[in-house]
């Protein structure tokens, strides 16, 4: 990925929020501009500048993290146009693959079941309730729902919704 596609990426995350300053605004932008921040220093070439830069990462992710709940770790991939909607308690595994223009919402866990264990694949137009955990190997497919206090721990197929403990896949066309 070039500098110009992570600007891009930036670009897009920061239309989703529809704001004058979101900086100002929404705390969980800050989260977001330090995962894209983390992701552009990776790619950095070897050097004094890269590694000034990867400690600058680190003490900012941890207190970004401390400070507002979110925790978006730089290895994660995670495509343009995230939104988060409010702060706290959002926490995904840094193996974790997010598509373009999703949404999260506080408390939202996407990651392993057991340690070491396989991690979701999210698709592209995702929008996750409050509270709402994706636990597994498990593929959420494009334009789906997931409804606030979820937990899924099944694949969702494209456009459909998973509510409820344990999460019960509703198509457009009835209950799965």
């Amino acid at each position: 990925m070039n500098r110009s596609s992570q600007d891009s990426d930036w670009q897009a995350d920061v239309q989703r929020y529809g704001l004058r300053r979101p900086f100002l605004k929404e705390q969980s932008i800050w989260a977001v501009w330090s995962y894209r921040f983390g992701r552009r220093v990776d790619r950095m070439q070897s050097g004094l500048a890269k590694k000034v830069l990867t400690s600058f990462y680190w003490l900012w992710f941890r207190l970004l993290e401390t400070a507002v709940g979110i925790s978006l770790p730089k290895a994660a991939v995670i495509g343009p146009g995230l939104r988060i909607w409010h702060f706290g308690g959002i926490f995904l595994h840094p193996d974790v693959r997010i598509g373009a223009n999703c949404t999260l919402r506080q408390g939202v866990t996407i990651g392993n079941r057991v340690a070491d264990g396989p991690v979701p694949v999210i698709g592209d137009d995702v929008d996750f309730g409050a509270y709402a955990q994706v636990l597994g190997g498990v593929r959420i497919g494009n334009g789906c729902h997931i409804g606030a206090l979820s937990v899924v721990l099944c694949d969702v197929p494209d456009g459909a919704t998973a509510v409820g403990v344990p999460a019960r896949v509703i198509l457009k066309s009835g209950v799965q």
